[in-house]
């Protein structure tokens, strides 16, 4: 299972951002596919998830109206489009597959390397 994650940067607050997560080693069409994010000192939290087909989605009530996550199963990539950033959401973003939408835990204990997202003026 191979997972790697891109698109972070710095931004200022009500900015946006899109991060991608490119897998591999796996049927991606087969999962859900998950965001998480981890802040420093805080344990990771799972932030946005979409079903296998993406007809779906379910969000952490601290993002939802302002992040939308997608997939493309013909590119075995799912995104995560950040708006109205705050800096309350500074943290390392990860994806993962997860066994359905709405499940917490993810499928796969090996993790990409994560795309850091910084919210600061």
């Amino acid at each position: 299972v191979q997972l790697v994650e891109s698109g972070g940067g710095l931004v200022q607050p009500g900015g946006s951002l899109r991060l991608s997560c490119a897998a591999s080693g796996f049927t991606f069409s087969s999962y859900a596919m998950s965001w998480y994010r981890q802040a420093p000192g805080k344990e990771r939290e799972l932030v946005a998830s979409v079903a296998r087909g993406g007809g779906t989605t379910v969000y952490a009530s601290s993002v939802k109206g302002r992040f939308t996550i997608s997939r493309d199963n013909a590119k075995n990539t799912v995104y995560l489009q950040l708006n109205s950033l705050k800096p309350e959401d500074t943290a390392a973003y990860y994806c993962n597959a997860l066994p359905n939408v709405w499940a917490q835990a993810p499928s796969f204990r090996s993790w990409g390397q994560g795309t850091q997202v910084t919210v600061s003026s």
